[in-house]
């Protein structure tokens, strides 16, 4: 089984090992409500689908996740008194089931990775957030403290003096996630300032192209630093398309060594599903291991 727990949805889905979601189901987040309202939304949302032949469960979330995929070990006020759960055992209690949790955008990557020829990769979401992950020899690379890859907390000039959700300034996630640049149009969320810039809104589309070129600036350094065969990109951003993408490519392209100048930027290919993927098959992975 795996699960994607966001700030806003909550999704459940049944997983086979060779990574096909057969069935899924989805909430809202309770996230006003706390860890265990959460909990209790996951564990309703698993029982709707049915145990009967689950081997275990994956959990992809937001926010910071120990090492050894058990507690959350630091987050944003996206969920209300999030840091500091202990999910896996909060929903071992309730599944019966041996739980691994990992971040989100971690879970992303290994869904991502699964089936292809990518040994090393760099993962970035951009969403209600920017999150990221590093993948080598095939696997995501967890961090000594679970934080490997925070790609959202990288500073860039244009993010200057602007406040993270982190509590910090200056990170690029304060000019190019979603809600930042919603923020900055002055609407309500990303698509309608997609659809303006779509319109011919000069305005809408240069917020666009500052978020895609902070963005690409601040993989610019992580590419130099990682050197992956591949960038893959996913989330509701992509629904921008060239309008963010393209002053992203250029910006990652000028900042960049000249031997990774061709290092290929791609769209994730497993959508929504991703998280679940990812997240069930590291699950089982963990199980068989043990």
């Amino acid at each position: 089984m795996g699960v994607d727990i966001g700030g806003t949805k909550i999704a459940v889905g049944l997983v086979t090992r060779d990574g096909t979601v057969h069935r899924r189901a989805c909430a809202p987040t309770p996230a006003a409500q706390g860890p265990r309202a959460v909990v209790r939304t996951v564990a309703e949302l698993a029982r709707g689908l049915g145990l009967d032949g689950v081997a275990s469960a994956g959990v992809g979330t937001a926010g910071v996740v120990d090492p050894g995929g058990r507690e959350i070990v630091g987050a944003t006020d996206a969920i209300r008194d999030w840091a500091g759960t202990p999910l896996a055992r909060l929903l071992e209690d309730e599944l019966q089931l041996p739980v691994l949790v990992r971040n989100d955008v971690h879970a992303f990557l290994a869904g991502e990775l699964a089936g292809t020829a990518w040994r090393s990769a760099l993962g970035v979401t951009v969403g209600t957030g920017v999150g990221g992950a590093l993948g080598l020899d095939g696997r995501v690379v967890p961090g000594s403290r679970g934080a490997a890859g925070h790609l959202g907390h990288v500073p860039v000039p244009e993010a200057e003096g602007l406040a993270c959700s982190c509590g910090a300034e200056g990170h690029v996630e304060a000019v190019a996630a979603g809600p930042a640049m919603a923020a900055a149009s002055g609407e309500r969320d990303l698509r309608q300032v997609v659809e303006r810039a779509e319109a011919g809104d000069v305005a809408a589309a240069g917020v666009l192209a500052r978020g895609g070129r902070a963005l690409g600036r601040a993989l610019a350094g992580v590419v130099n630093v990682w050197d992956p065969q591949v960038v893959i990109i996913g989330g509701g951003v992509l629904a921008a398309g060239d309008l963010y993408l393209a002053p992203l490519r250029e910006a990652l392209a000028a900042g960049v060594l000249p031997v990774l100048t061709g290092v290929p930027i791609a769209s994730a290919r497993l959508g929504d599903d991703a998280v679940l993927i990812g997240a069930a098959l590291a699950a089982d992975g963990q199980r068989g291991r043990g």
